[in-house]
């Protein structure tokens, strides 16, 4: 039985994963946005910046004047008629720096009767760094790994990064005027704020500098950022409007989790499972030990946050994996539960998530593990190995946050 359950939200998983094909999305879009003046510059940027790139690319041909893709390394393949950038992710590098030049290059190229098509997806705010004049790539990746590292959540993180960059937060729509922009956009955000997906580069900022030095205070980490970070959110705000982009949401993680629905007659626990993972998981836990008699399959979607405290490898699906098969010790009853990034990649890993069920705690003791000892120093990916138990798909191509699966008996 509980391998059929494991296939199952396997399968499920890949079901969510589908939902939120980029090419199709676009194709989609672009059926319905008129593109009728001028040249087309096209911009694509994030995981899913390929697939997207593509689509477009394939349903505007030689209207097309120039094309740039920027996307991590998983995702990044050659495309004709395209240039491709490879940036990291989560941490900015050279080649995302090298990637936010190539971009303004071409913005400044666009004129009055001319149309920027931007196609914006997840991971998107950490694949094209343009720092602002005082702050280095390398102040960049501290502030990013300052916040990875304290559990600041999406929102949190790009409402820093969108003052730290020239193309972050409505930049990407100053260095594009006067040109038309239409923004396709494809949501890894928790309710679909469009200034928080890739922090926002055809909307204004989230917040105000001087809101964002406040929460980083509130938070404990202003003292540990760089200095020119510091310098940087408390200079003056620069108060000067925006141009007017044509923003429209193709993809979402809401979307993804419906799929799952229609697939399976599920039922939908959590739409939002935000916040600190170890809460996440005692929601979870005491839901599903609650659970009555009968079949229960139930969905939720969300992006949780975790708190470094050792140096072990893993990430927020891995860990709420590993939580909650420690939470559900000693259930005799038949259960599964599935916790993956829709990107196919989970922290620093090759693991999307991890997919558990009653025996894992038992395999990865049999395996000579102390899956007590390695959460506690954030190591759940060698736990969840040691039990068989990662997700493993491969990088997708897409990006709309996580999903989560419980399936039980």
């Amino acid at each position: 039985m509980i391998d059929s359950m494991r296939d199952e939200a396997r399968a499920l998983f890949d079901v969510a994963v589908a939902a939120a094909d980029p090419a199709a999305a676009v194709q989609r879009a672009l059926a319905e946005v008129p593109l009728d003046e001028g040249r087309i510059w096209l911009i694509a940027v994030g995981k899913a910046a390929r697939a997207m790139a593509g689509a477009a690319l394939e349903g505007l041909g030689a209207r097309v004047a120039g094309a740039l893709v920027v996307t991590n390394a998983e995702n990044a393949k050659p495309l004709a008629g395209a240039e491709v950038y490879v940036a990291g992710h989560p941490v900015p590098d050279a080649g995302g720096l090298r990637a936010g030049a190539a971009v303004e290059a071409m913005l400044a190229g666009a004129g009055a009767g001319d149309v920027v098509l931007a196609l914006i997806s997840g991971g998107g705010s950490a694949l094209l760094p343009a720092p602002v004049d005082g702050v280095t790539l390398e102040d960049k990746a501290e502030a990013s790994r300052v916040m990875l590292g304290a559990g600041l959540d999406i929102t949190e993180m790009n409402s820093v990064r969108q003052h730290l960059s020239r193309l972050k937060g409505g930049g990407f729509l100053r260095a594009a005027a006067p040109a038309r922009v239409v923004a396709l956009i494809l949501s890894d955000v928790i309710g679909d704020d469009l200034r928080v997906i890739a922090s926002g580069p055809t909307v204004a900022p989230i917040a105000r500098r001087a809101e964002v030095r406040a929460m980083l205070e509130a938070r404990g980490v202003w003292s540990r950022m760089p200095e020119a970070v510091r310098a940087a959110l408390s200079r003056p705000e620069q108060g000067l409007a925006l141009p007017v982009a044509e923003n429209r949401l193709i993809g979402s993680n809401a979307m993804s989790v419906a799929a799952m629905v229609r697939a399976a007659r599920g039922v939908v626990w959590e739409e939002a499972l935000v916040g600190d993972v170890a809460k996440a998981s005692d929601m979870l836990v005491a839901r599903m030990r609650g659970a009555g008699p009968g079949r229960v399959l139930a969905f939720c979607g969300g992006e949780t946050t975790v708190v470094l405290r050792g140096d072990g490898a893993g990430g927020r699906n891995q860990e709420l994996a590993l939580r909650v098969a420690a939470g559900m010790d000693g259930v005799s009853r038949p259960w599964v539960f599935l916790s993956g990034g829709t990107d196919g990649r989970d922290g620093p890993t090759e693991a999307a998530g991890g997919l558990v069920d009653g025996g894992t705690l038992a395999r990865i003791a049999a395996a000579g593990g102390d899956w007590a000892a390695l959460l506690n120093n954030n190591d759940s990916n060698r736990a969840l190995s040691l039990a068989g138990d990662l997700l493993v798909s491969g990088g997708t191509g897409t990006n709309v946050a996580d999903v989560q699966i419980i399936i039980m008996g």
